[in-house]
């Protein structure tokens, strides 16, 4: 449960936090707020001294009918971020939150240490070649067809066994590759209903056969939010509450928009 990002040894036996910056204008929570440099270093600087052990940077918005945008506009839009960011912080892990080969390539090359794809190589197919190339960790996300036609793709048999099957072949894929890091994402709220949402947390170890670190991103998201009828911006409470029942079902990686609740709970949790 141990991965190499830039040199740096991660143990994923205790669970750790990726905090998010989103450099996008349309993100379903934080959209727009982080849009100068002063802005950022500040978040990052914040997110760090609470004890975010990554920080995942996105410049592609993937919530639900989000817009699309080129390769060339997110790698506009992220490069110079990614740069700027290690010259302040060169001891941080940056993590890309892309699922494009190109974009991941030039911010590896910026700096960053670990990419997050949330389509597991499915709408790039340079994707893994990539990561092989430059080794890096690879967290691979469930979801299908893409943020703009994910919420029409919601009809499963058998969600737990379709996704297993889904996550088996990719790993077997990385494997061959010589994808060594690996880190899967089971995808909540990407092709996936409130009610499937809450299936799968409560069965969330059922993912422990694959043997590899889970990441859990719930952070404020419409299953917290339009369960309880409140708005993303209340919905600090049932993140929390969610996190907990993640972590105690085996999840090694909370990404979160509020890192320092995050750490208290993982605290809390790694002491029962």
């Amino acid at each position: 449960m141990t991965i190499n990002c830039a040199g740096t040894l991660v143990d994923l036996t205790t669970p750790k936090i990726m905090g998010i910056l989103n450099l996008t204008p349309d993100s379903f929570y934080d959209g727009g707020k982080y849009r100068d440099k002063n802005s950022m270093i500040h978040q990052v600087n914040r997110m760090l001294f609470e004890g975010a052990t990554f920080i995942d940077v996105g410049a592609y918005s993937s919530r639900p009918g989000a817009d699309h945008i080129s390769a060339d506009e997110e790698l506009k839009r992220i490069v110079p971020i990614v740069t700027m960011l290690k010259d302040y912080f060169p001891n941080a892990i940056l993590s890309i939150d892309t699922f494009r080969s190109t974009v991941a390539a030039e911010c590896i090359a910026a700096g960053a240490a670990m990419i997050n794809d949330i389509s597991a190589g499915n709408l790039d197919g340079h994707m893994m070649e990539t990561i092989a190339k430059h080794k890096v960790p690879y967290i691979m996300m469930h979801m299908r067809g893409t943020p703009q036609t994910m919420k029409e793709l919601t009809h499963y048999e058998d969600l737990l066994k379709e996704m297993m099957y889904y996550f088996s072949e990719k790993v077997a894929k990385a494997t061959q590759l010589g994808i060594n890091d690996l880190i899967i994402d089971p995808g909540f709220g990407f092709a996936k209903t409130i009610e499937q949402n809450f299936h799968l947390l409560k069965y969330l170890d059922y993912f422990k056969a694959l043997k590899l670190p889970l990441l859990v991103g719930l952070s404020r998201k419409s299953t917290i939010y339009k369960t309880l009828d409140i708005s993303p911006d209340d919905a600090l409470n049932g993140t929390t509450v969610l996190n907990a029942i993640a972590l105690d079902r085996g999840a090694s990686i909370l990404r979160v928009h509020d890192v320092n609740e995050a750490v208290q709970c993982a605290k809390l949790i790694s002491n029962i």
